[in-house]
């Protein structure tokens, strides 16, 4: 399984942006699909974006992320990137990333391999 660690999680204001960052040392991370997730107190986790394998030509987003947020991966460096634009109040959660052989989508058990998370609080 790839080890991920996530970053960039931070407390913003509302109408601020974050980049996260996820990093693995994994060297096949190309054949991989990475996902964001998210989960705030309270709730079950989320999907909120996938980005395909290789040169992610092929990337979903929940409704709520559409818009707002992108999702991008460089595989030079290993690292899938997860930009949040106009962050709003309920976007306070604590985001993972995750990775899957498989097509990347919104159902979680698809993804083998999960991050420890990093917590982005939203103030209003």
């Amino acid at each position: 399984q790839a080890h991920l660690v996530e970053s960039g999680g931070r407390l913003v204001q509302a109408g601020a942006s974050l980049r996260l960052s996820c990093a693995t040392s994994e060297r096949t991370f190309s054949n991989y699909g990475m996902g964001w997730f998210r989960q705030s107190p309270g709730k079950e986790r989320e999907s909120v974006a996938g980005i395909s394998n290789w040169s992610g030509s092929r990337t979903t987003y929940a409704d709520f992320a559409t818009g707002r947020f992108t999702i991008s991966r460089d595989n030079a460096k290993n690292t899938v990137y997860h930009q949040l634009n106009s962050l709003k109040h309920e976007d306070a959660a604590v985001y993972y990333c995750a990775a899957t052989p498989l097509s990347p989508g919104p159902q979680d058990h698809v993804y083998r391999s999960w991050g420890q998370g990093t917590q982005v609080t939203v103030s209003s």
